[in-house]
């Protein structure tokens, strides 16, 4: 069985606007979607990122240059990821079809390709 990695995509400010009561809902909402996703055997792990934080690293001219990151004005920001197990891109597209994130962005699905040699 392979596994597949959700990258959870959003504007950065999904959750600007709601009250207390509402963040604990959508936190209710997206615990539920991960035992669901637990019963079924399919989950492997999952993080959000911090909010408005990181850095972005590139070379020039030889050198690592380390700059602040993500940049708001970017469309998307990655804001979290779930690893779950799959037979297929189908059947995890079936698995994050209900997933509560929906309500703020888009979720783009890779396959894990394992690197570890025999």
């Amino acid at each position: 069985m392979a596994k597949y990695l959700l990258l959870l995509r959003g504007d950065g400010h999904g959750l600007d606007n709601l009250s207390p009561e509402e963040i604990q809902n959508l936190i209710g909402r997206y615990s539920a979607w991960r035992d669901n996703l637990q019963k079924t055997g399919k989950y492997v792990a999952s993080d959000k990122l911090r909010d408005h934080q990181g850095k972005v690293l590139r070379k020039e001219n030889s050198k690592v240059v380390v700059m602040d990151g993500p940049y708001t004005e970017t469309k998307e920001i990655l804001g979290g990821y779930f690893a779950v197990q799959a037979d297929s891109y189908d059947e995890a597209i079936e698995l994050t079809k209900d997933c509560p994130h929906f309500d703020f962005g888009s979720i783009e699905i890779r396959e894990i390709e394992d690197m570890r040699r025999p």
